[in-house]
Protein backbone atom coordinates (compact mmCIF):
# COMPACT_ATOMS: atom_id res chain seq x y z
CA UNK A 1 0.00 0.00 0.00
CA UNK A 2 1.20 3.38 -0.95
CA UNK A 3 1.10 6.37 0.84
CA UNK A 4 -1.41 8.25 -1.50
CA UNK A 5 -4.01 4.98 -1.05
CA UNK A 6 -3.24 4.91 2.91
CA UNK A 7 -4.34 8.58 3.21
CA UNK A 8 -7.65 7.78 1.08
CA UNK A 9 -8.49 5.32 3.70
CA UNK A 10 -7.06 6.64 6.81
CA UNK A 11 -9.83 7.93 8.28
CA UNK A 12 -11.37 5.10 8.20
CA UNK A 13 -9.18 2.60 9.26
CA UNK A 14 -8.75 5.07 12.32
CA UNK A 15 -11.91 4.25 13.91
CA UNK A 16 -11.07 0.83 14.09
CA UNK A 17 -11.38 0.15 17.38
CA UNK A 18 -9.48 3.01 18.64
CA UNK A 19 -6.48 1.83 18.31
CA UNK A 20 -7.72 -1.64 20.41
CA UNK A 21 -6.02 -4.75 19.15
CA UNK A 22 -8.39 -7.66 17.82
CA UNK A 23 -6.82 -10.85 16.98
CA UNK A 24 -7.81 -13.98 15.12
CA UNK A 25 -6.47 -17.09 16.55
CA UNK A 26 -4.88 -18.84 13.33
CA UNK A 27 -7.33 -21.65 13.39
CA UNK A 28 -10.46 -22.73 13.46
CA UNK A 29 -10.96 -21.33 16.80
CA UNK A 30 -11.55 -17.64 17.23
CA UNK A 31 -10.01 -16.24 20.33
CA UNK A 32 -9.69 -12.10 21.30
CA UNK A 33 -6.84 -10.80 22.44
CA UNK A 34 -8.66 -7.84 24.59
CA UNK A 35 -6.51 -3.98 24.35
CA UNK A 36 -8.25 -3.74 28.01
CA UNK A 37 -5.71 -6.71 29.99
CA UNK A 38 -1.99 -7.21 29.71
CA UNK A 39 -2.80 -10.09 27.05
CA UNK A 40 -3.17 -7.34 24.33
CA UNK A 41 -2.91 -4.46 25.89
CA UNK A 42 0.71 -4.13 26.12
CA UNK A 43 0.43 -4.28 22.32
CA UNK A 44 -2.34 -1.25 21.70
CA UNK A 45 -0.33 0.56 24.15
CA UNK A 46 2.65 -0.19 22.00
CA UNK A 47 1.47 0.89 19.19
CA UNK A 48 -0.07 4.12 19.93
CA UNK A 49 3.56 5.22 21.78
CA UNK A 50 5.27 4.05 18.38
CA UNK A 51 3.25 5.58 16.09
CA UNK A 52 2.85 8.97 17.96
CA UNK A 53 6.83 8.81 18.76
CA UNK A 54 7.52 8.14 14.93
CA UNK A 55 5.32 11.05 14.14
CA UNK A 56 6.70 13.43 15.67
CA UNK A 57 10.47 12.29 14.74
CA UNK A 58 9.02 13.05 11.30
CA UNK A 59 7.21 16.25 11.73
CA UNK A 60 10.52 17.55 13.98
CA UNK A 61 12.58 16.38 11.01
CA UNK A 62 10.69 18.24 8.78
CA UNK A 63 10.26 21.36 10.15
CA UNK A 64 14.08 21.68 11.63
CA UNK A 65 15.48 21.14 7.67
CA UNK A 66 12.54 22.55 5.48
CA UNK A 67 11.28 25.35 7.58
CA UNK A 68 7.48 23.26 7.24
CA UNK A 69 6.22 20.29 8.65
CA UNK A 70 3.60 19.53 5.29
CA UNK A 71 4.68 16.07 5.58
CA UNK A 72 1.81 15.50 8.74
CA UNK A 73 -0.17 18.93 8.76
CA UNK A 74 -0.88 19.39 5.35
CA UNK A 75 0.44 23.02 5.78
CA UNK A 76 -1.56 24.43 8.78
CA UNK A 77 0.82 24.51 11.60
CA UNK A 78 2.86 27.72 11.90
CA UNK A 79 6.40 27.65 12.17
CA UNK A 80 8.55 30.14 14.06
CA UNK A 81 12.31 30.02 14.58
CA UNK A 82 14.10 31.70 17.40
CA UNK A 83 18.23 31.91 18.11
CA UNK A 84 20.06 32.01 21.10
CA UNK A 85 23.70 31.48 21.24
CA UNK A 86 24.57 28.77 18.80
CA UNK A 87 21.31 27.07 19.54
CA UNK A 88 17.84 27.31 16.95
CA UNK A 89 14.81 26.39 18.14
CA UNK A 90 11.72 25.60 16.21
CA UNK A 91 8.42 25.87 17.20
CA UNK A 92 5.83 23.66 15.42
CA UNK A 93 2.11 25.63 16.40
CA UNK A 94 -1.03 23.19 15.34
CA UNK A 95 -3.06 26.20 17.26
CA UNK A 96 -6.47 24.45 17.95
CA UNK A 97 -6.59 21.72 15.74
CA UNK A 98 -4.91 21.22 12.86
CA UNK A 99 -5.89 17.81 10.51
CA UNK A 100 -3.02 15.97 8.41
CA UNK A 101 -2.23 13.88 5.50
CA UNK A 102 -2.50 10.21 8.10
CA UNK A 103 -6.11 11.61 9.13
CA UNK A 104 -5.10 12.51 12.45
CA UNK A 105 -5.90 16.01 14.18
CA UNK A 106 -3.08 17.36 16.51
CA UNK A 107 -3.79 21.18 18.92
CA UNK A 108 -0.69 22.52 20.67
CA UNK A 109 2.75 22.72 20.25
CA UNK A 110 5.76 20.92 19.44
CA UNK A 111 9.62 22.77 19.86
CA UNK A 112 12.54 21.34 18.65
CA UNK A 113 16.07 23.09 19.75
CA UNK A 114 19.05 22.11 17.66
CA UNK A 115 22.91 23.22 18.32
CA UNK A 116 24.10 22.55 14.51
CA UNK A 117 22.49 21.25 11.14
CA UNK A 118 20.30 18.36 10.75
CA UNK A 119 23.19 16.16 9.27
CA UNK A 120 26.02 17.26 10.79
CA UNK A 121 27.92 14.68 13.25
CA UNK A 122 27.25 15.52 16.59
CA UNK A 123 24.35 17.79 16.69
CA UNK A 124 22.02 17.52 19.54
CA UNK A 125 17.92 17.76 18.83
CA UNK A 126 15.82 18.23 21.67
CA UNK A 127 12.27 17.69 21.18
CA UNK A 128 9.32 18.78 23.76
CA UNK A 129 5.93 19.67 23.51
CA UNK A 130 3.32 22.34 25.01
CA UNK A 131 -0.21 21.10 25.54
CA UNK A 132 0.53 19.25 22.93
CA UNK A 133 -2.79 16.82 21.84
CA UNK A 134 -3.20 14.12 18.81
CA UNK A 135 -7.00 13.44 18.14
CA UNK A 136 -7.98 14.77 21.94
CA UNK A 137 -5.18 12.58 24.30
CA UNK A 138 -2.46 14.63 25.35
CA UNK A 139 0.91 13.47 24.39
CA UNK A 140 3.92 14.95 26.78
CA UNK A 141 7.03 14.68 24.81
CA UNK A 142 11.05 14.80 25.61
CA UNK A 143 13.44 12.68 23.05
CA UNK A 144 16.84 14.24 22.41
CA UNK A 145 18.37 12.89 19.18
CA UNK A 146 22.13 13.01 18.73
CA UNK A 147 23.86 12.63 15.24
CA UNK A 148 26.43 10.25 15.72
CA UNK A 149 28.24 9.89 11.94
CA UNK A 150 28.32 7.12 9.97
CA UNK A 151 28.19 3.47 10.70
CA UNK A 152 30.48 0.52 9.61
CA UNK A 153 28.00 0.33 6.10
CA UNK A 154 28.35 4.66 5.75
CA UNK A 155 24.82 5.15 6.88
CA UNK A 156 23.78 8.42 8.87
CA UNK A 157 22.66 7.23 12.38
CA UNK A 158 21.06 9.07 15.45
CA UNK A 159 20.85 7.82 19.04
CA UNK A 160 17.29 8.54 20.26
CA UNK A 161 16.47 9.57 24.04
CA UNK A 162 13.02 8.64 24.66
CA UNK A 163 10.58 9.55 27.76
CA UNK A 164 7.13 10.21 26.34
CA UNK A 165 3.51 9.78 27.77
CA UNK A 166 0.05 9.38 26.64
CA UNK A 167 -2.81 10.53 28.56
CA UNK A 168 -5.88 8.52 28.17
CA UNK A 169 -7.73 10.67 30.63
CA UNK A 170 -6.93 12.37 33.30
CA UNK A 171 -5.79 9.21 36.02
CA UNK A 172 -4.70 7.44 33.17
CA UNK A 173 -1.75 7.14 31.55
CA UNK A 174 0.62 5.33 29.41
CA UNK A 175 4.54 5.98 28.90
CA UNK A 176 7.81 4.77 27.60
CA UNK A 177 11.46 5.35 27.84
CA UNK A 178 14.45 3.91 27.16
CA UNK A 179 17.18 4.28 24.09
CA UNK A 180 17.10 3.96 20.17
CA UNK A 181 19.53 3.93 17.46
CA UNK A 182 17.68 5.22 13.89
CA UNK A 183 19.48 4.37 10.97
CA UNK A 184 18.70 6.20 7.75
CA UNK A 185 18.58 3.34 5.34
CA UNK A 186 17.02 4.98 2.29
CA UNK A 187 16.51 8.26 0.81
CA UNK A 188 19.47 10.06 2.93
CA UNK A 189 20.55 11.64 -0.59
CA UNK A 190 17.50 13.02 -2.05
CA UNK A 191 15.85 16.48 -1.71
CA UNK A 192 12.42 14.81 -1.36
CA UNK A 193 11.17 14.01 2.29
CA UNK A 194 9.02 11.32 1.45
CA UNK A 195 11.47 8.69 0.48
CA UNK A 196 13.05 8.36 3.90
CA UNK A 197 13.61 5.40 5.48
CA UNK A 198 14.85 4.38 8.60
CA UNK A 199 15.69 1.23 10.88
CA UNK A 200 14.83 1.54 14.43
CA UNK A 201 17.22 -0.46 17.07
CA UNK A 202 17.33 -0.90 21.17
CA UNK A 203 15.13 -1.56 24.16
CA UNK A 204 12.43 0.86 25.89
CA UNK A 205 10.45 -0.10 28.94
CA UNK A 206 6.39 0.61 28.39
CA UNK A 207 4.29 1.24 31.81
CA UNK A 208 0.25 0.59 31.00
CA UNK A 209 -2.07 2.50 33.22
CA UNK A 210 -2.47 -0.37 35.37
CA UNK A 211 0.82 0.18 36.47
CA UNK A 212 1.91 -3.13 34.91
CA UNK A 213 5.81 -2.48 33.37
CA UNK A 214 6.76 -4.37 30.25
CA UNK A 215 10.12 -4.47 28.42
CA UNK A 216 9.97 -4.15 24.73
CA UNK A 217 13.13 -5.43 23.25
CA UNK A 218 13.89 -5.32 19.55
CA UNK A 219 15.40 -8.43 18.09
CA UNK A 220 18.57 -8.08 16.95
CA UNK A 221 18.76 -8.41 13.24
CA UNK A 222 14.75 -7.52 12.37
CA UNK A 223 15.02 -3.98 13.16
CA UNK A 224 11.62 -1.91 12.97
CA UNK A 225 11.48 -0.24 9.47
CA UNK A 226 9.48 2.72 9.45
CA UNK A 227 8.92 5.28 6.51
CA UNK A 228 7.98 9.05 6.34
CA UNK A 229 5.47 7.61 3.36
CA UNK A 230 3.68 5.52 5.75
CA UNK A 231 1.93 5.56 9.61
CA UNK A 232 2.98 2.35 10.28
CA UNK A 233 5.63 0.31 11.30
CA UNK A 234 6.58 -1.66 7.97
CA UNK A 235 8.82 -4.82 9.54
CA UNK A 236 10.71 -6.01 12.23
CA UNK A 237 10.42 -7.98 15.13
CA UNK A 238 10.13 -7.09 19.07
CA UNK A 239 10.45 -9.46 22.28
CA UNK A 240 8.46 -8.73 24.91
CA UNK A 241 8.44 -9.31 28.54
CA UNK A 242 7.22 -8.13 31.62
CA UNK A 243 6.04 -9.48 35.18
CA UNK A 244 2.65 -9.62 35.04
CA UNK A 245 3.19 -12.27 31.70
CA UNK A 246 3.77 -15.86 32.18
CA UNK A 247 4.92 -16.09 28.18
CA UNK A 248 7.49 -13.67 26.28
CA UNK A 249 5.75 -12.04 23.67
CA UNK A 250 6.56 -12.52 20.09
CA UNK A 251 5.15 -9.01 18.27
CA UNK A 252 5.96 -9.40 14.40
CA UNK A 253 5.78 -6.73 11.83
CA UNK A 254 6.68 -9.10 9.18
CA UNK A 255 10.15 -9.69 7.10
CA UNK A 256 9.52 -7.50 4.19
CA UNK A 257 8.97 -3.96 4.83
CA UNK A 258 5.03 -3.49 3.91
CA UNK A 259 3.00 -0.17 4.77
CA UNK A 260 -0.20 -1.88 6.26
CA UNK A 261 -1.43 -2.59 10.24
CA UNK A 262 -1.41 -5.94 10.12
CA UNK A 263 1.19 -7.68 12.80
CA UNK A 264 1.21 -10.99 14.56
CA UNK A 265 1.65 -12.16 18.17
CA UNK A 266 3.16 -15.30 18.80
CA UNK A 267 2.44 -16.34 22.57
CA UNK A 268 3.89 -19.57 24.26
CA UNK A 269 3.63 -21.11 20.64
CA UNK A 270 0.52 -19.85 19.55
CA UNK A 271 0.34 -17.09 16.84
CA UNK A 272 -2.21 -14.80 16.61
CA UNK A 273 -3.32 -12.04 13.65
CA UNK A 274 -3.75 -9.03 15.14
CA UNK A 275 -4.01 -4.77 13.89
CA UNK A 276 -2.55 -2.39 15.31
CA UNK A 277 -3.20 1.57 14.31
Amino acid sequence: MNFKSTVKTGVAMCALAALAVVACKKSSTTSTLSSADDNGGYASDAAKLESNGNSVLSIADNAATASGANLRTTGCATITRTYSGGDTTVTIDFGSGCTGFDGKTRSGQLMVTFNGAYKAPGTTRTITSNNYKVDGLTVAVHKTVVNEGNNASGQDYYTVTVNDSIYLSSDSIISWSGNRTRTWISGYNTPEILDDMYSIAGTTVVTRANGHVFTFAIESGAPLIVANDCHYIEAGTVNITGTSLTYERVLDYGDTPNCDANATVTINGHTYNIMLH
